[in-house]
């Protein structure tokens, strides 16, 4: 595996919904061989929780002023679009699949 792309998981409260999207995020992206490392944070805390971050993966809106790419993960709660969510992911992480 390559350098591992850290990715930011952005939701109301930190707790649930953050931990199922990092987990699942963690796991189609091993499948295809890429290394990640997840952090999670409310979306209050998104400012001071950008150091290092590749991607921020959000189920809630953030502030459009983040010099981060980001892609909305309500699709690995749902399950409905999650390859499309996936290719997004690894397109704004500048990997070809």
């Amino acid at each position: 595996m390559a350098n591992k792309k850290r990715i930011l998981v952005v939701c109301g409260t930190a707790i649930a919904t953050s931990t199922v999207v990092a987990k699942k995020v963690e796991e189609l992206l091993s499948k295809r061989g890429i290394a990640v490392e997840t952090r999670q944070c409310k979306a209050a805390e998104i400012r001071s929780n950008l150091d290092g971050v590749d991607l921020i993966v959000a189920t809630t809106p953030i502030p459009k002023d983040i010099n981060v790419p980001s892609v909305r993960g309500l699709a690995f709660l749902t399950g409905v679009g999650e390859d499309d969510a996936v290719k997004e992911i690894l397109q704004k992480l500048g990997i070809e699949q």
